[in-house]
């Protein structure tokens, strides 16, 4: 029998490693040869176990741009629109997640996808999508900080107490848990994200429940279908103006998904991530249908677009439960206090977020550093394999969220949040260039399907399709700007058009200027290095394996008795 063999001089992490493929037999424990000794200082802890991986998958995106968000889209384009985009999307979403999934479960990289992107690609998109996924989140950490002293003041006036406090203390909190070490942050997103994941059934069963009759008023079925109807048309009129009115909601929907590829950040502290990566990009497929498209198709029936009260609820509830049409479905149905509750959800949510948004954040951070594109005092971890300096810079960005105490810092908030969602944008479109040429890179180094813990279901050209949709998305983002004639607005809105459109030329300065500044080209097929570091995860894996095979024979604790008994078996 031939066999096909993919040497390489040198990996990436500066250890040479060979690996051989015999008839499409691979052995997981073959190892290159033996990697130099590296500084415990400057690694990763593996200790995020299966159950948190997969449970911060499921509630990653879980958060106001479901809660919130959705009223906007409902108000603009109708119930129906609101259910095509956020399916459309969703399988959008699906795909993302497969590709990287699949890259995931092959080379869990600490650096996450923009390792994958230096590795596959070319070392300029590595450049270009890391920084432009830390000034990401550096942004939204502080904004979701600001978000829950804004839900707070649904109880307590900012005349009554300063909106800086509780950031302070919100602050201080998710330093603290960022700090404690990713063992303590895992355990603590696991039941945060659990709780997210029962608020959401019971908001699904509730709308249920109102749409078949079960409130004070009685059934309100398809009748906000037919009166006023299931499509809002949007700019134009007749069937140009209905297909507007699909396309306005898959920003909303891109915005309210966006979060979900968090999975692909924690690759490099995951336990065995071989096992937990594909478990959890499957259950995302999952997730998306019952979460997003059965919740928002339920929504459909209990508010109509052109509710007076879906519009005040807008333009006066900000960030918490009052702009939530949710909350307007509860006040049409009559049932009283259901909102109170359903604010205090909506704070647990942003406060979940700004938690793993800072942890994203210091992560990716540590990841540019670790591949050579950030100062390489970025590297350095604790003890708890806490990137301690990674963290630190991070956090000092949260600071901003003290223009809170500002009324007028609100606006330009938004236009910061404008900008990010294209960054979000931005990072799916590079996720699946990668995953492109990493299906390249093993069909001409001869890897075969059998060889991968995960494959992609649709393969390259699910990617290939995704990426087209993703651009078309992406272009055509701020369509209605230049509509403002037509929406009767007074004037072009430049400000909002700059802050949508701004992250495609610093996209392409950053990747043009690292190109050209460090002499990069585009990393050939049979040249790309799919097994530098490889040997050390594999070691990982099987010493995690052994580890696990011995606590077997332990009791089982009290927490994973309750999981195991109530979302373990789902989840």
């Amino acid at each position: 029998m031939s066999a096909n063999v993919n040497t390489y001089d040198h990996s990436s992490d500066g250890s040479p490693e060979r690996k051989v493929f015999n008839d499409k037999t691979y052995d997981p424990n073959v190892q290159g040869s033996e990697e130099e000794e590296e500084d415990n200082n400057h690694h990763l802890h593996r200790n995020l176990s299966s159950r948190q991986i997969t449970m911060i998958a499921i509630g990653g995106a879980i958060g106001t741009g479901l809660i919130i968000g959705t009223g906007k889209a409902l108000k603009q384009s109708g119930p129906a629109p609101l259910f095509i985009g956020y399916t459309l999307v969703g399988f959008l979403c699906f795909l993302v997640m497969a590709a990287l999934g699949e890259m995931a479960a092959w080379l869990p990289l600490p650096s996450g996808f923009t390792g994958y992107a230096t590795r596959f690609v070319d070392p300029a998109l590595g450049f270009c999508l890391g920084w432009n996924y830390w000034f990401k989140y550096i942004i939204v950490t502080p904004n979701n900080l600001t978000a829950a002293s804004l839900v707070l003041q649904y109880w307590v006036s900012r005349e009554k107490v300063n909106p800086g406090v509780f950031i302070a203390i919100f602050l201080v909190v998710v330093v603290a848990i960022n700090y404690f070490g990713v063992k303590f942050f895992g355990e603590f997103e696991f039941w945060l994200s659990s709780i997210k994941v029962v608020v959401i059934l019971g908001l699904i069963l509730l709308s249920l429940i109102l749409a078949c009759g079960g409130g004070p008023n009685g059934a309100t079925g398809f009748q906000y279908w037919r009166n006023p109807g299931a499509f809002h048309e949007y700019v134009l009129e007749g069937a140009a103006g209905r297909f507007l009115s699909v396309w306005a909601t898959f920003t909303t929907a891109v915005f309210a998904y966006s979060g979900t590829e968090l999975v692909g950040v924690t690759v490099g502290e995951a336990s065995n991530p071989r096992k937990v990566i594909p478990r959890a990009i499957k259950l995302t497929f999952y997730r998306i249908l019952l979460f997003y498209v059965v919740l928002v198709f339920l929504l459909g029936m209990l508010v109509p677009y052109n509710s007076p009260e879906l519009k005040l609820a807008i333009e006066k509830g900000g960030n918490t439960a009052t702009a939530s049409p949710f909350v307007v479905a509860i006040k049409l149905a009559g049932i009283p206090t259901l909102p109170g509750i359903l604010n205090a959800c909506i704070m647990l949510f942003v406060f979940s977020a700004a938690n793993s948004d800072l942890y994203i954040a210091s992560r990716t951070l540590f990841g540019l550093a670790h591949e050579g594109k950030a100062p390489k005092i970025f590297t350095r971890t604790d003890k708890r394999g806490v990137p301690i300096y990674a963290l630190g810079l991070s956090t000092l960005f949260c600071l901003l969220a003290f223009l809170g105490v500002n009324k007028d810092s609100y606006v330009v908030f938004g236009y910061f949040v404008n900008l990010v969602t294209m960054f979000g944008l931005l990072t799916w479109i590079s996720i699946l260039i990668c995953h492109i040429c990493f299906v390249n890179a093993r069909k001409a180094q001869g890897v075969p399907d059998t060889a991968l813990a995960y494959v992609a279901p649709f393969g390259k050209w699910g990617s290939v399709g995704a990426l087209s949709f993703s651009i078309l998305i992406a272009f055509f983002k701020g369509f209605a700007l230049f509509c403002w004639k037509k929406l009767d607005q007074k004037r072009f809105d430049t400000e909002t058009f700059v802050t949508t459109y701004l992250g495609f030329p610093l996209y392409i300065i950053m990747f043009f200027g690292y190109k050209f500044y460090m002499k990069t080209s585009v990393i050939k097929s049979e040249d790309v290095d799919l097994y530098g570091g490889k040997a050390r995860i594999d070691r990982e894996e099987q010493e995690f394996l052994a580890a696990e095979l011995e606590r077997k024979g332990t009791p089982e604790t009290k927490l994973e008795k309750i999981y195991r008994y109530t979302l373990g078996w789902a989840f």
